[in-house]
């Protein structure tokens, strides 16, 4: 509408004048008025205050547009505004949590001295139902290699490098139907293999089986990877013993596994892309 009165503002004026002059001389002829030059003062004032009445009119209409106008062009600078805040928040959280997490990572490489991590951050899930998997920023460009651990600034498991292109990789969770690991039980020192299932994958939990017969493994232990098979450092924390399985001889079967990993809050992981295998 603004941009219509703007290029047809004169237009528009000219037809409401012209409106005003017809509808005054409808008056003045209806009511038999002669056009005589005596006369002629009858018919010059209803016309000129019609005429005002319709500038004013119109006056009006065009200010109110304008107005409405500017108020809306504030309101969406106001909104741009608020948009910049809010992403400059954002953009500050991130980097809070980023250093953090190097500052996690600077302290596990005090401790392990023998890691060569590279980081990575997430891209996208799988939205497989026969896996839990994501793509992480980095591949073998990066010196990544299939078979690599991966691991949060806190030493927790969260997987393992499964395929590898150019610039990107593929991360199958330890509670992926692909993943298996060498562990053991903290409490105990019973050692297992932590294998992926797809039942269990739904409620995303894994579980530690093939122990040893005999074997005691109690709910709430520890389990962390024993560096069995060299794919995975020993000592990393994997998750918590929350159920066990038993046969009707009270032989256990498995233990069900929480992992520590909290995968619906990662952003950033790091990979081991090298470290001293115990000999």
């Amino acid at each position: 509408m603004k941009n219509y009165l703007k290029k047809n503002g004169v237009r528009v004026l000219i037809l409401v004048l012209a409106a005003a002059l017809l509808l005054g001389l409808g008056v003045v002829l209806k009511g038999g008025t002669a056009l005589t030059a005596g006369a002629s003062g009858l018919l010059t004032a209803p016309l000129q205050n019609l005429t005002r009445s319709a500038a004013r009119l119109f006056d009006g209409i065009y200010a109110k547009i304008y107005e409405h106008d500017a108020l809306v062009a504030e309101n969406e600078s106001l909104r741009a505004q608020l948009a910049d805040a809010e992403q400059s928040a954002r953009d500050g959280v991130d980097a809070a949590e980023e250093n953090e997490r190097l500052r996690e990572l600077m302290k596990l490489h005090n401790e392990h001295g023998d890691y060569v991590f590279e980081s990575a951050r997430i891209v996208r899930w799988s939205d497989s139902v026969w896996s839990y998997s994501f793509t992480i920023s980095k591949g073998r460009s990066s010196g990544i290699e299939v078979g690599d651990p991966v691991i949060t600034e806190d030493q927790v498991v969260v997987g393992q490098v499964t395929a590898v292109s150019e610039s990107e990789a593929t991360v199958s969770t330890v509670i992926d139907v692909n993943m298996s690991l060498g562990a053991y039980v903290g409490t105990t020192g019973t050692a297992g293999i932590v294998l992926g299932d797809y039942a269990l994958m739904k409620s995303r939990q894994a579980k530690l089986t093939y122990m040893d017969d005999g074997a005691q493994i109690y709910v709430g232990d520890e389990v962390q990877t024993s560096g069995a098979g060299g794919a995975f450092p020993a000592g990393l924390t994997v998750g918590r013993i929350v159920a066990v399985q038993t046969e009707a001889g009270g032989q256990i079967t498995f233990g069900l596994i929480e992992p520590a990993c909290a995968f619906s809050s990662l952003v950033q992981v790091f990979i081991i892309k090298d470290y001293q295998r115990a000999e």
